[in-house]
């Protein structure tokens, strides 16, 4: 069974930077479209920014210019850069992603366990 393994969460201070990373559990053959959601205590899930298989990005108004989303289709992997991180960003950062498993498989969607990020005023 694959999963999506999201690392890279921490405690940080306000205005300070954070890099979260996803990838496969496992080799897989490729990662299509990918994206980052964000879940806060008594909240519901968010989503934070997107990108394609070709690169193109989109960014919740809520972290332009503060969020880059990018990925290395080499490695599968895909990040998140966290900049002047605010107490307001303090939630668990999940991955989320399609993957196709084999040259035979399609693409199906899958999910992280999600990392925590805590950020302290």
């Amino acid at each position: 069974q694959v999963q999506l393994v999201e690392s890279g969460g921490g405690l940080v201070q306000a205005g300070g930077s954070l890099r979260l990373s996803c990838a496969a559990s496992r080799s897989i053959f490729s990662m299509l479209g990918a994206s980052w959601y964000r879940q806060a205590p008594g909240k519901q899930r968010e989503l934070v920014a997107t990108i394609t298989n070709g690169g193109s990005t989109n960014y919740a108004d809520f972290v332009k210019g503060r969020f880059t989303i990018s990925r290395d289709n080499a490695r599968k992997t895909v990040y998140l850069q966290m900049n002047s991180l605010q107490p307001e960003d303090t939630a668990v950062y999940y991955c989320n992603a399609d993957l196709k498993l084999s040259i035979m498989s399609r693409f199906e969607n899958y999910w992280g366990q999600g990392t925590q990020v805590t950020v302290s005023s």
